[in-house]
C-alpha cells in the first residue's frame, strides 16, 4: 500500500501544482492546498485516471475517504468543498476530466449535495480531538509516574551501543532465577483444579501452607502478604497457574519441569514474566501514596541503564527521592511513608524483586546484570523508545549480522562485519552467510549483502559458492563469483542468472521509493529491459509480479509499462 500511495503521490504533484498556480486567479477564494488529500485518495481508491470523476467518486471521497485521512477536520469543514470545486472546474477546463466523467454540473451538484453531511462528519472529528486534548491534559496534570521512559528519551537514544550477552549465557542466568522457581514451587503446589475464593484466592490456612512453600515467613494476624500475591501473579504472568473453569486453577503440564532444557524456552518464559519487575514498587497502606511511587523499580533501571551499568545506592535513592517530590504533590510523603514501612528504605522491595529476578547486584553500588540490561532494553523497546542494542558479535548468527547490518549506516555495518569476520576463517564465513541468505527467499536484501560480503572473501569461499548453486536464489550469485575467480567446470552465468540479479536489484530498489526505483529501471537499458519484460513471467522470482505492477504504473515510457502490464497477466495467469 505505502508504493502505491507514492506512486500515486508522485503522479499527481505535477497536476496539483498546475492546479494551485490556476486557483490564484480562477477560484481565489478557494484554498486549493486542501486538495491533495482528496485527488489522492479518489485516484487510489476509485479510479486509476485522475481525470475521471463520478458522482459516487465524489461521494465516496467525500464521506467515506476524507474523514479517515484528513489531518485539520477545522480546516476542511471550512474549505474543502470549494476547494474541491475549484480542483472539479479546473480539470473541465483544463480538458483533463475524461469522457467516462459524469458531466461536471452533476458532480458540482453531488458536492453540493453531501456538504452538509461532510462538515458534519468533520465536527465530529473535532469534538474526538478536543476530547483527546482534555485526556492528554488530565494526563498532564496527573503526571507520568517514576517508569515512564519518554522523559529519558533524547538520553537513552545518545548512549553508546549496548552489547547483549549471548542466549547461551543469558538462558543459563535464567534457570538460576530464585523468583522463577518460587513461582514453580506455588505452581506446583496448587496441583489441578484447586478452587479459588471471590473476594480471597486462598483460605487462611491455605495462605500459610502456601507461604511455607514459597519460603516467606507466616503473617501476624490480620497482616496481609502482599509479596506471596506478587508471586502468584508471577506463576500467572509465566504461565505456570492457568485458569481451570470457574473459579479454579490448575498448574501447566511443563510447569514441573522448570528450568527447561531447551535455551529459547528459557528466555521465553523469562521474557513472559518481564513486566512483573512493577511489583517490586512499594506497596503501601494508603492506596493514594502508593500510587505516588508507581513505576519506582522501572525508574531504577533507567537510570542505572543511563549510568553505564551502575550507580552508587545512596546517590541513587536520593535522585529516586527527588524525583518521586516532582512528579506527584504526595511524592515526599509517600516515600516517607515508604521508608516506615520497609525498614528505613523505600527501595528495599524494589531492589528484592530486582535480585530474586536476576536483574541486579547490589554491594554498595547497585548494578545492572547481563539479564538486566537485556531486560530494560525490551522494557524501553516496548515503551517505542529508541536505544542502540546490538548482540554481542561473539554470539552473532550470520543471519543477525545481515539484518542488523542493512539498517546500520555503511562505516558502521563495515565496522560490525569486520569485528564479526575476525572470529571467524573466511571459509566458515562464508559457508555461514550464504546459508542465512538461503533461509528466505524473499528477502532480497539479505541475498544482496551476503553475496557482497562473500565476494570478498576470494577463492576461500569457492566451497560455500559451489554449494549455493544448488540453491536456485543464490545460484545466479555463485555463478558469477566462480566465473569471476575461473574455478575449473563451473557453470557459466545464463540470461536467467542475469535477470534474476536485476529482479533482486530491483526488489531493494523498490522499497526505497518512486525515484531509486524508476533510476534502477532506466539503469538496465532499455534493450536488456525489454528482453527481461518479456520473459519476466516465467521467471520464479518471489517479488516479480509485485515488480511487473510496479513497472506499469510508474515507468515513464507507455511502451514500457504496456508491457509490463502484459507480463504481469501472464505471471497471474500461470500462477
Amino acid at each position: 500500500m505505502t508504493d502505491r500511495i507514492e506512486v500515486a503521490a508522485t503522479e499527481l504533484r505535477p497536476l496539483l501544482e498546475e492546479f494551485i498556480v490556476w486557483a490564484r486567479t480562477n477560484a481565489p477564494d478557494s484554498s486549493p492546498e486542501l486538495v491533495g488529500p482528496a485527488a489522492l485518495w479518489h485516484r487510489i481508491t476509485f479510479s486509476s485516471n485522475v481525470g475521471t470523476w463520478t458522482r459516487a467518486n465524489v461521494r465516496g471521497v467525500m464521506l467515506e475517504q476524507m474523514p479517515k485521512v484528513v489531518d485539520d477536520p477545522d480546516a476542511a469543514a471550512d474549505g474543502m468543498v470549494p476547494a474541491l470545486d475549484a480542483y472539479l472546474t479546473f480539470l473541465s477546463k483544463s480538458g483533463r476530466l475524461s469522457e467516462r466523467s459524469d458531466a461536471l454540473a452533476d458532480l458540482l451538484g453531488e458536492l453540493a449535495d453531501v456538504e452538509e453531511d461532510f462538515i458534519d462528519l468533520m465536527e465530529d472529528l473535532i469534538g474526538d480531538e478536543e476530547g483527546d486534548e482534555d485526556a492528554d491534559e488530565d494526563d498532564e496534570e496527573e503526571g507520568g509516574d517514576l517508569g515512564d521512559f519518554e522523559p529519558f528519551a533524547d538520553r537513552l537514544a545518545e548512549l553508546d551501543t549496548i552489547r547483549l550477552s549471548p542466549d547461551s549465557e543469558l538462558a543459563e542466568a535464567v534457570r538460576a532465577v530464585p523468583l522463577i522457581a518460587k513461582a514453580r514451587d506455588l505452581s506446583v503446589w496448587v496441583g489441578t483444579g484447586r478452587r479459588v475464593g471471590d473476594e480471597s484466592l486462598l483460605s487462611d490456612d491455605e495462605v500459610v501452607e502456601a507461604l511455607d512453600v514459597v519460603g516467606l515467613p507466616k503473617p501476624q494476624a490480620g497482616e496481609d502478604v502482599p509479596q506471596l500475591w506478587n508471586i502468584w501473579n508471577l506463576a500467572v504472568d509465566l504461565e505456570f497457574i492457568e485458569p481451570a473453569g470457574d473459579d479454579t486453577v490448575s498448574v501447566d503440564d511443563d510447569t514441573a519441569s522448570w528450568p527447561f532444557d531447551d535455551d529459547e524456552d528459557v528466555l521465553d518464559a523469562w521474557m513472559l514474566g518481564l513486566h512483573s519487575v512493577d511489583y517490586g514498587d512499594p506497596e503501601l497502606d494508603d492506596d493514594d501514596l502508593t500510587m505516588a511511587l508507581a513505576g519506582l523499580t522501572r525508574g531504577l533501571l533507567i537510570r542505572l541503564l543511563l549510568a553505564g551499568g551502575a550507580r552508587e545506592l545512596d546517590g541513587l535513592r536520593r535522585e529516586l527521592e527527588e524525583a518521586a517530590t516532582e512528579i506527584d504533590e504526595l511524592g515526599s510523603e509517600a516515600w516517607a511513608a515508604a521508608a516506615a514501612h520497609y525498614g528505613g528504605d523505600p527501595l528495599a522491595p524494589v531492589l528484592d524483586w530486582l535480585v530474586g529476578y536476576g536483574m541486579v547486584a547490589v554491594s554498595g553500588e547497585v548494578k545492572l546484570t547481563p539479564l538486566g540490561v537485556e531486560g530494560v532494553v525490551h522494557l524501553a523497546d516496548d515503551a517505542d523508545i529508541e536505544v542502540d542494542a546490538r548482540p554481542a558479535i561473539e554470539s552473532m548468527s550470520a543471519l543477525d549480522l545481515l539484518t542488523l547490518s542493512a539498517e546500520l549506516p555503511e562505516e558502521e555495518a563495515d565496522a560490525e562485519f569486520a569485528a564479526w569476520m575476525e572470529l571467524r576463517e573466511p571459509a566458515r564465513a562464508a559457508e555461514e552467510l550464504l546459508e542465512a541468505a538461503a533461509q528466505d527467499d524473499n528477502d532480497a536484501l539479505v541475498r544482496v549483502q551476503a553475496a557482497s560480503v562473500v565476494g570478498t572473501l576470494g577463492e576461500a569461499a569457492v566451497p560455500a559458492w559451489q554449494e549455493a548453486l544448488n540453491h536456485p536464489a543464490l545460484r545466479p550469485y555463485a555463478a558469477t563469483h566462480l566465473t569471476q575467480l575461473e574455478v575449473p567446470d563451473s557453470p557459466e552465468p545464463t540470461q536467467d542468472d542475469t535477470h534474476w540479479l536485476i529482479l533482486d536489484m530491483w526488489t531493494i530498489s523498490a522499497g526505497l521509493g518512486r525515484a531509486e526505483f524508476v533510476s534502477s529501471l532506466q539503469d538496465v537499458g532499455p534493450e536488456l529491459l525489454n528482453n527481461l519484460l518479456e520473459v519476466s513471467w516465467k521467471i520464479p522470482h518471489a517479488h516479480v509480479e509485485e515488480l511487473l505492477d510496479l513497472i506499469s504504473q510508474v515507468h515513464p515510457d507507455k511502451q514500457v509499462a504496456k508491457a509490463a502490464k502484459r507480463a504481469l497477466f501472464k505471471a497471474r495467469s500461470t500462477a
